[in-house]
């Protein structure tokens, strides 16, 4: 999920104390180092909603982009400015089951795709590495959104989603708009993992080590005991959500894909150096080794009862931000944030879009004043 070494403080569940406290659903998240909401009146007011309030996305589709045959979810004006909202693990496009209309109605186009080896998601051949590197999964966004001809589009996401969308924010600001990152700067740092990192730390990341011995990968590979294992990690990173039975089913099935197994272990082992990557990834890896900076107008947020999340409203991976920034601390809201407050995180999207419009506006009134100088 997060780079154990930027988040080395985050000690146990209780980061929560160091957060802003956000009253109701989280409307009005505190911007710990920027203006609350982008300078301009026009920018809408998402409404508030109960979470939980949609249970099933009416457009389902497929499309072919690079290796994969990928299901996503759509909703919203076909024309509408494009809104790419990317899942964690271990969890689907169901975490944006209600954030997805909220913005659609708001005239976005809203596409939620499933990640490799997850849900409807399938690879074109059977002879395809199943590898999981970081730069792996953007790639495969990248060739999503050239299948369906977007060009430009604002990421959101949240844990392997908030990486993926940072690594296309980092390598190809081009395609990105705005971005909404999550827990902040996720770019994993394979040589910081091998140091060892606070013991609380190492504790909340027990599952990594699991899957790194036989008994791990026994259990991912049963459906029945990886399914169990998944709900248990909800329980843990999420501890004020009460989800119904039904709602992890409906997530869980995605867990069922024949894949799975083999991306979650993969995507892990790699991470701290157990297995090495894909040759073809190597030139990508190389430049995110680098910690690339990200220069696109982007909106951090950090849930204040994620384990995994660091003390200091940011603080820890602001530097690695140089374009038009804002900060959320979103109180009383575990890992799966866009699931337990849709309405803050639909909010945060909106926010970002309107603060790349911001900058654009700025930049060409700059550049105007700059031609009027000269």
């Amino acid at each position: 999920m997060i780079n154990r070494r930027t988040f080395s403080k985050a000690i146990g569940l209780g980061t929560g104390a160091a957060a802003v406290s956000l009253g109701g659903l989280q409307t009005q998240a505190s911007a710990a180092t920027a203006s609350q909401r982008p300078s301009s009146a026009a920018v809408p007011t998402v409404p508030t909603i109960e979470p939980g309030s949609h249970t099933e996305f009416s457009t389902l589709k497929h499309v072919k982009a690079g290796v994969l045959d990928i299901g996503y979810a759509e909703a919203g004006p076909a024309h509408g400015p494009v809104v790419v909202l990317l899942h964690g693990w271990p969890y689907d496009i169901h975490s944006f089951v209600d954030v997805a209309p909220l913005l659609a109605d708001l005239g976005y186009r809203v596409l939620v795709p499933y990640l490799r080896g997850h849900g409807s998601t399938r690879f074109l051949s059977r002879h395809t590495p199943r590898t999981a590197e970081q730069s792996a999964i953007a790639l495969d966004v990248i060739a999503f959104m050239d299948a369906l001809k977007i060009d430009k589009a604002v990421l959101a996401g949240f844990d392997w989603g908030s990486r993926t969308a940072d690594i296309i924010a980092a390598l190809w600001p081009e395609r990105v708009k705005s971005l909404v990152s999550t827990s902040g700067y996720l770019i994993t740092d394979r040589k910081a993992q091998l140091e060892p990192a606070a013991p609380g730390v190492e504790h909340n990341w027990w599952y990594q080590w699991y899957f790194a011995t036989d008994r791990g990968v026994k259990t991912m590979e049963n459906v029945d005991e990886r399914i169990a294992l998944c709900r248990y990690v909800w329980t843990l990173v999420s501890p004020n959500w009460d989800f119904s039975d039904a709602t992890f089913a409906r997530t869980a099935e995605a867990f069922k894909n024949p894949d799975y197994a083999a991306i979650v272990l993969y995507n892990y082992r790699w991470r701290i150096s157990l297995i090495e990557g894909d040759r073809r990834y190597d030139r990508y890896e190389r430049r995110l080794a680098a910690q690339p900076s990200i220069g696109v107008p982007t909106l951090t947020l950090d849930a204040a009862l994620d384990p995994f999340t660091a003390p200091g409203d940011g603080t820890s991976y602001r530097n690695h931000f140089t374009g038009p920034y804002l900060h959320r601390t979103i109180a009383n809201i575990g890992h799966d944030l866009p699931q337990e407050a849709p309405t803050a995180f639909a909010q945060a999207v909106v926010d970002a879009d309107h603060l790349s419009i911001t900058a654009t506006v700025g930049g060409t009134a700059s550049a105007a004043r700059h031609r009027l100088d000269k």
